[in-house]
C-alpha cells in the first residue's frame, strides 16, 4: 500500500469516527447522557442498510433518508419514555451520569439481544460501489471515497448550523450554561431532548455510511462507543470541531501503524495518543479550561 492510499484510507476512517463522535458529543454535551448503547444504535442502523440494499435494492444513499429519521425518532423515544425520568430525579450532573451509564447499559444488551436473535453472530456485509478509483496515482474503492464525503459534508453542515443559526445557538447555551440558559426563556428539557434525538441521528447516519465499505456484527456496538467516546474526549468534550478533527486523526494514525508499523499494534497507538493528549491537555484539543 503507497503512503497517499493509506493518507486516503486513513481519512476514510478518520472521517467515520468523527461522524459517529459528533452524536456522541450532542447527547453528553447537551443533553448530558452518558451513553453507552450509542454504538448499538450504529450497528442497527448498519443492519437497516443492510436490509434496505439486500433485501429490497434500495440504494444505501436513499437509505439514509429513511434510516437517519429513523434513529432519530428511536433516540427522542428513548429519552422521553425513559431518560428523562433520570435528569428528573437527578440532583447533580455527576449522578445523572451514573444513573445514565447504568440504564444505557441495560439498554445495550436489549438492543444487541435482538440484533442477535433477527441476524445472528456472523459478520455482514453487502457489495456497493466496490470499485476501483484512482485519486493521485492511488486506487481507492469508490464506497470508501464516498463514505468520506459523506462524512465530512454531513459533519461540516451540522457544524455551520450549530453556528451559524439561533436554534444551534440555543443548543449550545444549553450545553454551557443549562441554568443561565432557562433565565433566557429556553426550554432546556426540550433542547436536551433534541440533541439527544440529533445524536441518534448522526450514529444512524454513521451506521449507514459503515455498512458501505465494512463488515460489522450485531456485537461490534461497543467497539465503536469506546472509539466515539475517545474522539469526544481528545477533541474537547461538546466540541464538534474538536470532534471532527480528533476524529481524522486518530484515524490516520491508526491506518498508518497498521500499515507501516504492525496491525497489532493499532489499539495500543490509538489508546497512547489517548493518553498523551489527556496528559498534555485534559480539557481536550479544542475544550476549554473549566473555571
Amino acid at each position: 500500500m503507497t503512503l497517499t492510499t493509506a493518507l486516503i484510507a486513513g481519512l476514510v476512517l478518520g472521517g467515520t469516527y468523527a461522524l459517529v463522535a459528533m452524536g456522541l458529543t450532542l447527547q453528553y454535551g447537551i443533553a448530558r447522557i452518558m451513553n453507552l448503547a450509542y454504538g448499538d444504535t450504529i450497528i442497527t442502523a448498519a443492519f437497516a442498510a443492510f436490509i434496505l440494499q439486500g433485501g429490497l435494492a434500495v440504494n444505501p444513499l436513499l437509505g439514509l433518508a429513511l434510516v437517519v429519521p429513523g434513529g432519530f425518532l428511536l433516540s427522542y423515544l428513548i429519552y422521553r419514555l425513559i431518560l428523562s425520568h433520570l435528569v428528573a430525579r437527578a440532583s447533580d450532573r455527576g449522578a445523572l451520569e451514573v444513573d445514565s451509564i447504568l440504564t444505557t447499559f441495560g439498554l445495550l444488551f436489549v438492543i444487541q439481544g435482538v440484533l442477535l436473535v433477527l441476524f445472528g453472530g456472523n459478520y455482514t456485509s453487502y457489495s456497493f460501489l466496490n470499485v476501483a478509483v484512482e485519486i493521485m496515482g492511488a486506487k481507492v474503492a469508490a464506497n470508501r471515497l464516498l463514505a468520506l464525503v459523506l462524512a465530512l459534508s454531513i459533519g461540516l453542515t451540522l457544524y455551520l448550523l450549530l453556528t451559524r443559526t439561533r436554534w444551534g445557538t440555543a443548543l449550545r447555551a444549553v450545553a454551557v450554561a443549562p441554568q443561565s440558559a432557562a433565565l433566557v426563556g429556553i426550554d432546556v428539557s426540550r433542547a436536551a431532548a433534541f440533541a439527544f434525538a440529533l445524536g441518534g441521528g448522526l450514529a444512524a447516519a454513521g451506521g449507514v455510511v459503515i455498512s458501505m465499505y465494512q463488515t460489522f456484527t450485531a456485537t461490534a456496538g461497543v467497539v465503536f462507543t469506546m472509539k466515539a467516546l475517545i474522539v469526544v474526549i481528545m477533541g474537547g468534550v461538546g466540541n464538534l470541531l474538536g470532534a471532527l478533527c480528533a476524529g481524522l486523526m486518530l484515524g490516520v494514525v491508526e491506518t498508518l501503524v497498521s500499515t507501516y508499523v504492525d496491525p497489532g499494534l493499532t489499539l495500543a497507538a490509538t489508546y497512547a495518543i489517548f493518553l498523551v493528549v489527556l496528559l498534555w491537555r485534559p480539557q481536550g484539543l479544542f475544550g476549554r479550561v473549566a473555571r
